[in-house]
């Protein structure tokens, strides 16, 4: 049976102990660590870790944690982020007319293999509402195509705050959110259909055709307010050759599409993804 951890990720100067330091913290109050995982930025000067350790048996309260955790990271000047892994995230999702990443990210929380709420899906179109009908998933329709796209945005952030969102997914929501929604909401993850860097935009399986391309790709990666440009969490790819016309780089593509999204959300929900200085550190 599985037991309650509670997952540490930490970004600070580095310096030497660290490691030491941290682990000797969660041995003193009685803590059994089943992740541990460190990196060194030598350029940046900068200590990422990320330790995971079973509550059963720890002595400290859930509080008494979070209060000695806020201060070790003022001590060393950095920033901590905590999570006990009983407490489930609650997600939306976002899609457009295309059914495959949604499908399948229901699919795997109806299984157990993600593990979150999905309390809410917004779309531009009805034509997925019959999903979440089957998955009894709220279905909220909100056009952007003939009202002003901040209304719009502003009717989805109401959405988001009435169902305590803590995280949107973009599973093919063929729309650009604006400067002022992320602004308001930053926790956003986007299945982009190529291998970033590469054709950002629209339309990249024709344009990786044109270039006569032998891999295509799918990028997850957190949004920012730069187009496709943000830190990437997770990329896969699948050979294509000069046979292949643009319907077949599609449907290829979908399959990298989905596992490229699962994987990233994944490690999103793990709490084994650090962002810093515009990247990502995978602790995978």
């Amino acid at each position: 049976m599985s037991t309650t951890t509670v997952v540490l990720q930490l970004i600070c100067p580095d310096r030497p102990g660290l490691v030491s330091e941290l682990s000797g913290w969660v041995a003193n109050h009685g803590g059994n660590i089943c992740h541990a995982d460190h990196h060194t930025d030598a350029g940046a000067g900068l200590f990422l870790s990320r330790i995971e350790w079973g509550l059963q048996g720890f002595n400290l309260s859930r509080q008494s944690i979070i209060s000695e955790i806020e201060f070790l990271s003022i001590n060393l000047k950095g920033q901590a982020d905590l999570h006990f892994s009983d407490e489930l995230p609650r997600v939306a999702i976002f899609a457009t007319k295309q059914s495959h990443c949604l499908l399948d990210l229901l699919w795997r929380v109806r299984s157990g293999e993600l593990e979150m709420h999905v309390p809410l899906v917004v779309s531009n179109h009805r034509n997925l509402k019959f999903i979440c009908d089957e998955f009894d998933v709220e279905f909220r329709y909100i056009p952007t195509h003939n009202q002003q796209k901040s209304l719009a945005e502003k009717e989805i952030l109401n959405c988001l705050k009435e169902a305590k969102i803590e995280l949107v997914v973009l599973a093919k929501y063929m729309q650009i959110l604006s400067a002022n929604f992320l602004d308001q909401f930053s926790s956003v993850i986007n299945i982009h259909h190529s291998f970033l860097p590469a054709f950002k935009g629209s339309k990249p399986y024709h344009r990786a055709w044109e270039r006569g391309v032998k891999l295509i790709g799918a990028t997850a990666h957190y949004v920012t307010q730069d187009l496709d440009d943000g830190p990437i969490i997770d990329q896969c790819v699948v050979p294509v050759s000069h046979r292949d016309e643009v319907e077949d780089l599609i449907r290829k593509g979908r399959d990298t599409e989905r596992l490229a999204l699962a994987r990233a959300l994944r490690l999103h929900l793990r709490r084994q993804v650090m962002v810093y200085r515009g990247r990502t550190a995978v602790f995978a």
